[in-house]
C-alpha cells in the first residue's frame, strides 16, 4: 500500500466502524491517527481478523481490549457480560464480519472491489496477528468511554 492507497482506504473504515460500533452498541468511537504498524503483537486481548480477496488480497483485523469488548458487548446484547467467554468470540466475529462488509462496500465506490472471507477470533493476552500480505499495516486507533480498540487493514 502506498502513502496516497492509505489515505483513500482510511476514509471507508473510519465510517465502518463509526457505524457499526454506534449502530450495534450504541458506544461512540473517537478515531485516533492512523499509523504503519510494525510488529504482529496484538494491542489488546481478543482481535476478529477476516481476509479480503479482488482488486488485492490482504486481510483486515479489530482488536479490543478487554473493557472495551466486555461493554461494547454488553450493550450490544442488552446484558452484562463479565467474561471472556463465547458470546465475546461470536460477538467479535460478527462485528469484524460487519466492519468488512461496510468497509468493503466503502472500498468498491473508490474502485477496489473485494469479497470477505469468514472471520476467525483470536482470544488472550499478547497474542499474534499474521496478515497474509506481507504489505506493511495500515492501523487506526479507536478510544470510547470503555477502552480501545484498533482496526488493522494490510493489502497487497
Amino acid at each position: 500500500m502506498s502513502i496516497q492507497d492509505d489515505a483513500r482506504i482510511v476514509k471507508p473504515f473510519l465510517a465502518a466502524v463509526s457505524s457499526v460500533i454506534s449502530t450495534m452498541a450504541m458506544i461512540q468511537v473517537t478515531p485516533g491517527k492512523p499509523f504503519i504498524k510494525r510488529d504482529t503483537t496484538a494491542n489488546g486481548d481478543v482481535t476478529g481478523i477476516i481476509s479480503m480477496s479482488g482488486a488485492r488480497n490482504g486481510t483486515i483485523s479489530v482488536t479490543f481490549t478487554e473493557p472495551c469488548v466486555l461493554a461494547i458487548v454488553s450493550s450490544m446484547l442488552g446484558e452484562e457480560i463479565t467474561e471472556m467467554g463465547q458470546d465475546i468470540r461470536d460477538a467479535v466475529g460478527e462485528i469484524t464480519n460487519m466492519i468488512s462488509g461496510q468497509a468493503r462496500k466503502g472500498l468498491a465506490e473508490i474502485g477496489m472491489t473485494f469479497e470477505g472471507g469468514i472471520p476467525t477470533v483470536i482470544m488472550g493476552t499478547n497474542h499474534t496477528i499474521t496478515h497474509i500480505s506481507k504489505e506493511p499495516i495500515l492501523a487506526i486507533p479507536f478510544g470510547t468511554e470503555h477502552g480501545d480498540f484498533t482496526v488493522e487493514v494490510s493489502l497487497e
